[in-house]
């Protein structure tokens, strides 16, 4: 286990492979476990890092701590702490939240994003996600697979105020507006069988900017990374082999030929 100390507090944190940086972002339920696999993939080629927010995981508790903002200002200080210049961020859910005021805060220090399940409007995350207990949670999204047992052991012991408080600082912000106005290159991945946060509707993705590309797995459900584990890390990987600056739509024109050549 890695930790930093924030103002006497521990944050939890776990790093694999060696180059340039990813930093993967939990959601609502769960630590950065669940995002194991897709560290693992990515540390062949990146250096990837996956942190406790506040009130999850390892994390402190801190009651004090849990708007998205705060949630932000935990990842800036992480990064400065470390020593981490420009990164990539794969948020899934709240993490994808904190990616997008991230980016829209220090846009110089992002080279692109990926945003899983991650709601574009506080309308749109189902009412159960902040008013249901943790087991509640954890049966509702999860599975019963070993796999996801495995992946969610850690979701137990987040402070229910973390999951409330951070839905609640979402209502007041229109963060992937603020996203969007950054030109940084953006994925948004929604598994298209969760119950929580739907994946966006053809009207809605007609209209997205250049630089953001919506991918719907039509296998998956919240946790898309544990569900369709394969068909995910090699989407992930796809995005991050990309140059810099460029759209993820390259991602879609790479398939259409991919098709048309078998």
């Amino acid at each position: 286990m890695s930790a930093i100390i924030l103002d006497g507090q521990i944050v939890h944190y776990e790093v694999l492979g060696r180059g340039r940086p990813i930093i993967f972002l939990h959601g609502w339920v769960g630590s950065w476990r669940y995002w194991i696999s897709s560290m693992q993939v990515a540390s062949t080629s990146f250096r990837a890092y996956g942190l406790d927010f506040w009130g999850f995981g390892e994390s402190a508790r801190d009651q004090m701590r849990y708007t998205i903002d705060q949630q932000t200002d935990l990842l800036n200080r992480f990064l400065d702490e470390m020593g981490i210049g420009k990164v990539a961020l794969v948020g899934h859910g709240l993490g994808g939240l904190v990616g997008f005021n991230f980016c829209s805060r220090w846009p110089q220090s992002v080279d692109r994003m990926m945003a899983v399940n991650c709601p574009m409007y506080y309308d749109s995350i189902n009412t159960r996600l902040r008013t249901s207990s943790l087991p509640d949670l954890i049966n509702w999204l999860g599975n019963k697979t070993p796999e996801t047992i495995v992946a969610l052991a850690d979701a137990s012991k987040a402070d229910p105020l973390a999951i409330t408080e951070s839905i609640s600082s979402f209502q007041s912000n229109d963060l992937f507006a603020k996203m969007r106005q950054t030109q940084i290159p953006c994925l948004l991945v929604h598994g298209q069988n969760d119950p929580a946060i739907p994946s966006l509707s053809a009207d809605n993705t007609i209209n997205l900017p250049h630089m953001v590309h919506h991918v719907s797995l039509d296998g998956s459900g919240h946790f898309p990374m544990i569900d369709e584990t394969a068909r995910f890390n090699r989407l992930m990987t796809d995005f991050m082999a990309l140059e810099s600056g460029v759209s993820p739509r390259e991602l879609q024109l790479k398939e259409e030929w991919k098709r048309r050549v078998r």
